[in-house]
């Protein structure tokens, strides 16, 4: 014996519906997770990349200070490079652009970014990440290394990042707009 479904009395009233509300509070709350992380991880790329760009010369002596068997050409190029990299990629996720591509390529940064940091400190390098400040070895006694808080800070900007990976649907994006439904008026014609 089967079942069938399609015995059984059926309703074409739409008010016998469940009502789903989609901006219930259940709903709504991960796309404003995903714009504070927007916010957090561009912010910060964009903060740090405006902080080197003005001072290459100096991008390239915090990128030197990390001791990788690097050609000085590359070193160079990552040094001039890296901020502009960092401006444009803050500025997409900030906007919501790409964000599922642009938050996985931050996200590499930060991967990148904390295994660079774990090696100098591993190989007793004293040096500042040149994250948010100039950067370089810390020539003073007096300074400290912060690599622990970097990590950290590094750490909290990946897991914005892996967040919008998974759900790069968020309030206020670029991407958003771009993909919302087209509603069509029907101007009274049935």
């Amino acid at each position: 014996m089967r079942f069938d479904a399609s015995s059984l009395p059926q309703s074409s009233d739409p008010s016998d519906e469940p009502e789903v509300d989609v901006d219930s509070p259940p709903k709504r709350w991960p796309g404003w997770v995903g714009f504070a992380c927007r916010l957090i991880l561009g912010g910060a790329l964009l903060a740090a990349g405006a902080m080197k760009v003005f001072d290459p010369e100096q991008s390239v002596r915090a990128v030197l200070a990390y001791e990788f068997p690097l050609p000085p050409t590359v070193t160079t190029v990552v040094g001039y490079g890296l901020p502009v990299v960092e401006i444009v990629l803050g500025l997409m996720i900030l906007g919501g652009v790409l964000t599922r591509w642009t938050a996985a390529v931050g996200g590499l940064a930060m991967v990148v970014y904390i295994a660079a940091i774990m090696s100098a400190w591993a190989r007793g390098l004293s040096i500042d990440c040149g994250c948010f400040t100039p950067g370089g070895v810390l020539l003073d006694v007096s300074q400290k290394t912060a690599y622990v808080q970097d990590i950290v800070r590094d750490l909290g900007l990946l897991v914005c990042a892996v967040w919008l990976v998974a759900r790069p649907v968020t309030r206020w994006s670029l991407d958003g707009w771009l993909n919302a439904p087209v509603v069509k008026e029907s101007h009274g014609q049935v």
